[in-house]
């Protein structure tokens, strides 16, 4: 079994050519695989930065409902230290009065089991 190469009437100057076109095809191989990978992290991004700004409406959003919130709660705070400066007298009897009903209306609903 002859080899090809040399001894064919070849020059050695295409024996070596086609050990660098096994070479750039393997390259062109690697580069394919590196388009693609690069490709997906493109997608990737584009799709986190969606994500991120999809986020920041939420969060906006929900900085505006907390400030809301607060706002009403402020206002509630307000009513309470109003009615806590008045008698207290009139609050715990008012609790006290309630108690006493929410114990009614337990004791009433287990008797009539």
């Amino acid at each position: 079994m002859r080899r090809a190469g040399l001894g064919d009437g070849a020059s050695p100057g295409n024996y070596v050519a086609s050990g660098y076109s096994v070479y750039e095809e393997e390259n062109e191989h690697l580069q394919e695989g590196l388009r693609a990978k690069v490709k997906a992290l493109k997608h990737l991004s584009i799709d986190i930065g969606t994500e991120v700004k999809i986020q920041n409406t939420v969060l906006q959003e929900m900085d505006s409902d907390f400030d809301s919130t607060g706002g009403l709660l402020g206002a509630t705070m307000g009513r309470l230290k109003a009615l806590s400066r008045g008698s207290q007298t009139k609050i715990l009897c008012y609790v006290l009065l309630f108690a006493l009903f929410v114990f009614f209306v337990l004791y009433w609903v287990i008797r009539l089991r």
